[in-house]
């Protein structure tokens, strides 16, 4: 790493930092949807020209380890020019599953391509076979209407054709208009924002701090892999399911440590799967810059140089590195977050205070819809709902917050009957739920919805065979339950992925897991 001032550092560090703040601030406030605009379901962050990462907001970690390879993806197929902008969504294209859409942007300076910008917002409906796109599929064409790299935007005029196809395949054309726009100008803000910093600063110094801050990421990232011990380290932990068979699937992983770098492989994983579990190789890197990033106690800027000590391997085939057509929408939400669970789990053996027990381990995902009779329209919804944390060594897990490869919000009550044609009838934390232990695990959620007209939903949820994990003589946390509560009072257990019917009056009940425990109660 060459020589630079720290100061100069730390200034830059911001600068990228905050436009890409400031680039979800344009989108969150533009959106039109409450799972944009309430939940914050996106993220933003600046590339350089290669599509490595410069920098990120503090937005959704599985969206964001994953964008570099959509801005690189890009760069195969697309001949940016100024005012171009590309949309996309293809899983084996650069995308990590169909709802999420992602808009990038270059930036010309001096008709010279420096940067980009880009944006990836989960979108409540991309068509598919039910409402909300994340249904029990078995193949991607079931799953949405499938995006590769396009241009949305050329030499700074939206194309028509293509967005008119986009509203025409979807259930609420108005909203997901709405929410595009939202992400355009996000990108724009961003496109500004970099050309400013540029003629601020000057186009060398500009550049030079951009490849500084990715090799004192890496730098970081090296000295704290070199305090791990040396050595081998394996676990496994399973999904419940993939909603077309009841066969759990194991994701399995084997961490070496070698000084100051590491190789993570995942070759013990089961195969793919024929449900919708799958994920690519995109949402596993993800996942693991995530948890070696939050190894590190400084606080360093998530980007590409976070790659460089790590040595990822995911063998083709494999649930971690699906390929086409595989069906993905769980992948992205659900094998992510299992995927973090084995790498803390093996990583705990060689620093067993640093690592908490297992969270709750699934974003509880609900998506459902229909046609509200009063507006005579269709509607769809999408939410993920918190659970327990994981106690640490010296400390107990929060109760119902979102963890690991999520960081979205609730959706206020208020927001969501207004919006949408139901009621909350109970949401509250769910008591006993977080493991036992010297630190305890923190509690799920409940969460209850009484659906006022005929609703079409889809559950993709886990944790609901398989608790968990407890360390250090911790106990597990409570395994979460999903039932359907008909009008007349009749109780329906729902497996962990479902697609159902509701009529007017029946209620779905959830129950998120509970974190695991750590250490033994005295």
């Amino acid at each position: 790493m060459s020589e630079f001032d720290p100061i100069e550092l730390e200034l830059f560090k911001n600068i990228f930092v905050s436009i890409s703040e400031e680039m979800g601030a344009v989108l969150e406030r533009t959106a039109l949807s409450p799972n944009i605009k309430e939940r914050r379901d996106f993220s933003c962050a600046l590339f350089n020209k290669k599509g490595e990462t410069l920098a990120q907001g503090s937005h959704i970690p599985v969206h964001l380890g994953a964008m570099p390879l959509s801005v690189q993806a890009s760069l195969k197929f697309i001949d940016f020019e100024d005012g171009d902008m590309v949309i996309l969504n293809h899983p084996y294209k650069g995308g990590t599953h169909l709802p999420d859409l992602t808009c990038i942007s270059p930036v010309f300076i001096k008709g010279k391509l420096c940067f980009f910008v880009a944006n990836r917002a989960h979108h409540s409906d991309v068509g598919g076979m039910s409402p909300g796109s994340m249904p029990l599929a078995d193949e991607i064409y079931q799953e949405g209407l499938i995006i590769p790299p396009v241009k949305l935007v050329r030499k700074g005029k939206l194309e028509p054709d293509l967005f008119h196809f986009i509203l025409a395949n979807v259930r609420t054309p108005e909203e997901r208009k709405g929410d595009l726009m939202a992400q355009i100008a996000a990108n724009h803000k961003g496109i500004n924002r970099m050309k400013e910093t540029v003629a601020k600063y000057g186009s060398q110094k500009t550049f030079q701090y951009a490849s500084l801050i990715q090799d004192y990421t890496e730098r970081i990232l090296r000295q704290t892999i070199d305090q791990i011990p040396d050595g081998k380290y394996e676990f496994s932990d399973y999904l419940d399911d993939d909603g077309i068979s009841q066969d759990p699937i194991e994701i399995g992983v084997k961490i070496i440590i070698q000084s100051d770098s590491s190789i993570i492989d995942f070759s013990s994983s089961s195969e793919q799967v024929r449900g919708g579990v799958n994920a690519n190789s995109a949402v596993t890197y993800s996942a693991v810059l995530y948890v070696f990033r939050s190894l590190v106690n400084e606080d360093i800027p998530f980007n590409t140089g976070l790659l460089r000590p790590l040595n990822i391997i995911a063998p083709q085939g494999k649930v971690v590195n699906a390929q086409f057509p595989c069906a993905t929408a769980g992948g992205n939400v659900e094998t992510s977050q299992r995927i973090v669970d084995v790498l803390l789990g093996a990583l705990h053996q060689a620093v067993p205070k640093k690592i908490p027990a297992a969270s709750s381990g699934t974003m509880n995902n609900v998506t459902f819809g229909g046609l509200n009779p009063e507006s005579k329209r269709p509607f769809a919804y999408y939410e993920t709902i918190g659970g327990g944390m994981g106690a640490g060594f010296d400390y107990d897990g929060l109760s119902g917050v979102h963890t690991h490869m999520t960081n979205s919000l609730n959706t206020p009550i208020e927001a969501m009957e207004n919006y949408l044609p139901l009621q909350i009838q109970k949401y509250s934390l769910r008591p006993h739920s977080g493991g036992h232990g010297k630190s305890r695990g923190g509690d799920g959620i409940v969460r209850e919805y009484i659906f006022l007209v005929r609703t079409q939903i889809s559950i993709i949820s886990e944790r609901r065979r398989f608790a968990p994990y407890g360390l250090q003589g911790g106990m597990s946390g409570k395994k979460g339950i999903n039932m359907l509560i008909r009008a007349d009072g009749t109780k329906i257990k729902l497996n962990s992925k479902v697609n159902i019917k509701a009529e007017p009056g029946d209620v779905l009940h959830i129950e998120t897991p509970g974190g695991g425990g750590y250490g033994k109660k005295e």
